[in-house]
């Protein structure tokens, strides 16, 4: 029991004064002479014995009526926490994500949340309400009551840090207030699991949101497996976290209309291929039947008019193992002298390649560093016997500065697995290879840059420099034995990939993709993504002859988007949400200690109530000094 006006309990030392005025009290019975001594005797005893207790009682009455009243004006209350003199702010955190589309016992687990929650908040308490796009800030469940009905599922879960942190946010700094935290999510297996660390001040309440269903069929992936001279199979991967499945329909559609239609069976993952004309344009879908997960049932991709990237080599040493790289069905390469090279031609170019010149002219040079500055690649193969100097004046102002030559055999042995370079190349780590080596080589001056390949020292082969590559040794076969290495298709099939990134099959919703569209623009002139009713404008950087385009949050709807110069289409490309939601298997939340759970939206807000609730008790400490006022003039009346 509490108080709210605790001070009020001193005057309960004011109740001695009666005790001490009856305890010391000096009255005395009269005396009165009577012939019959014995009776007079006898009732004097039982009128004192009387007396005394009457007077006890009465005292015993009245005391505690004048405690009762102190209490009730003191205002006492019972409550779980000390609630009175403080403020109850709640914060909600509902997972909006793909995973919440499984049906639950009373329909799909989102929608269910949502109408428990608009049911069970009070509609004019004040509550903030964050999901994964959107923040409700000290608002009330009538505000925001239609935005919640109309809540829709989004493509990226933000991750469970990022919603402590923010949901703190949305607290205020008042420490005499109690902060209720809200998790409704069905808290799915992930990566980094749900382990919150929070202050003493923040109460954390979770309500699991568990399916009655956890089967689920979803299409993985798209790639195109095989390419003859006139068709490509396109390989079509499933993924199902259930029981297995017989029979499952999978169809493949291109402009909307159906192409091909197949059946898989399916226990853990499954595949099917499907063969298409070479030439054709497709803005495909792949898509399947599926009750569970509705996200998950269709895939989008494009299959445009193959663009090809331009690659010049500018040789004084033997270029056929260029030509056997860069072949013509997805290259345009074309090869030259220094002395013979038309300058008009480099600003058509994607890649440039020096191939072991002996010196390097300053107008190439300056023309090298305008092609660079507008987005151009280029790879440096130094010669045996080069002039240093003419390198330096075009590779200084990326860092790179050569060293003399060093007459020593070096092996190549260390990989940098993680430059993107060599992204998807290996499957693992490989450290049983032939390591190729070099009869002499090249240092740099300073080793800052980025190390592609190294030699056994550490020194680098290969180093890189946002769109420069430079070698540090010569690749004719009397130097190097890099040519027979299976590390130089990757490597320079790679750098030429970069030069002009083709866009993908497609891309996913959510992450950071990077793409180029092969066009010229005018002045003021920008690209734009289109679908339907949708048209954004993505960012975007314009070089002589491209354009980079990067995405990341927008677009945030799945499906086939043309990309467009005002009204001229110059191609499309396929965004697809990802595929993290699509296994139902749960957290278990048992092990958490510092939280609160519930099985319910309902039994959550009940505890809350709860723990908020006040009984006031004064009303009784009222009554109760009634009954003792009572029971004194009950004493005073008729006690004999």
């Amino acid at each position: 029991m509490q108080f709210k006006h605790p001070e009020l309990l001193y005057a309960l030392f004011a109740l001695l004064i009666p005790i001490i005025v009856h305890l010391f009290q000096l009255r005395k019975f009269q005396k009165e002479n009577f012939t019959n001594v014995a009776f007079l005797k006898e009732v004097t005893l039982q009128t004192r014995k009387s007396s005394v207790i009457k007077k006890w009682l009465t005292l015993l009455a009245r005391l505690l009526l004048f405690a009762a009243l102190i209490l009730a004006f003191a205002q006492p209350y019972t409550s779980k926490t000390n609630r009175l003199n403080t403020t109850s702010e709640t914060v909600i955190y509902l997972d909006n994500s793909f995973s919440l589309q499984a049906k639950g016992s009373q329909g799909e687990l989102l929608k269910r949340a949502i109408q428990d929650i608009i049911t069970e908040v009070p509609e004019d308490e004040t509550v903030s309400i964050l999901t994964n796009q959107q923040t409700f800030k000290n608002t009330s469940i009538k505000a925001i009551k239609n935005d919640l009905l109309q809540l829709d599922y989004a493509s990226n879960q933000l991750n469970y840090n990022a919603v402590l942190l923010k949901s703190k946010t949305l607290f205020s700094k008042e420490n005499k207030s109690v902060k209720n935290l809200v998790f409704i999510s069905d808290f799915q297996q992930k990566e980094t699991p749900f382990n919150p660390s929070l202050d003493s001040v923040i109460r954390l309440h979770t309500v699991a949101l568990k399916p009655v269903n956890t089967n689920n069929i979803a299409i993985d992936s798209v790639y195109i497996s095989k390419t003859t001279a006139t068709h490509i199979d396109l390989t079509v991967m499933l993924s199902n976290s259930g029981s297995p499945k017989d029979n499952i329909p999978v169809s493949l559609f291109s402009n909307g209309h159906l192409m091909a239609k197949t059946a898989v069976a399916i226990e853990n993952e499954a595949s099917t291929s499907f063969t298409m004309p070479l030439d054709d344009t497709i803005n495909g879908e792949i898509s399947i039947d599926d009750t569970q997960l509705q996200f998950d049932n269709s895939l989008y991709f494009n299959i445009n008019n193959s663009e090809k990237i331009n690659v010049l080599s500018i040789n004084a040493s033997d270029d056929t193992f260029l030509k056997r790289i860069y072949k013509a069905d997805e290259f345009n390469y074309s090869s030259t002298t220094d002395n013979q090279l038309n300058y008009s031609e480099i600003d058509h170019q994607n890649l440039i390649i020096l191939n072991e010149l002996n010196t390097i002219p300053n107008a190439l040079t300056t023309a090298l560093n305008a092609f660079t500055s507008n987005g151009g690649y280029v790879i440096v193969i130094p010669s045996e016997d080069n002039s240093i100097a003419s390198y330096n004046t075009l590779l200084q102002s990326s860092g790179f500065v050569y060293n003399r030559l060093n007459a020593s055999e070096k092996k190549i042995t260390t990989i940098n697995y993680s430059h993107p370079l060599y992204a998807n190349v290996f499957d693992k780590r490989v450290d049983n290879f032939q390591y190729p080596k070099v009869n002499s080589y090249y240092t740099f001056a300073s080793e800052s840059t980025s190390k592609v390949l190294q030699f056994e020292d550490g020194k680098p082969f290969l180093a890189n420099n946002k769109n420069l590559f430079v070698f540090t040794s010569a690749l004719n076969t009397k130097n190097s034995n890099f040519k027979n290495s299976p590390l130089i298709v990757p490597t320079f099939y790679n750098i030429a990939k970069r030069s002009l990134r083709i866009p993908n099959l497609y891309y996913s919703i959510g992450q950071e993709n990077h793409y180029d569209v092969s066009v010229t623009l005018q002045q003021d002139e920008i690209l734009s993504l289109n679908k339907e009713n949708i048209n954004m404008i993505p960012q975007q950087q314009y070089f002589n002859n491209k354009v980079a385009i990067t995405t990341d949050e927008v677009p945030n709807e799945a499906g086939i988007y043309t990309i467009k110069n005002k009204t001229e289409t110059l191609e499309n490309v396929s965004y697809n949400y990802p595929r993290a939601e699509s296994k139902l298997v749960y957290q278990d939340l048992s092990p958490l200690t510092s939280i609160n759970k519930n099985d319910s939206i309902s039994q959550l807000f009940d505890t809350i109530k709860s723990d908020s609730k006040i009984n006031a008790l004064w009303k009784w400490f009222v009554i109760f000094a009634l009954v003792f006022l009572v029971i004194e003039m009950l004493i005073l009346k008729y006690f004999k």
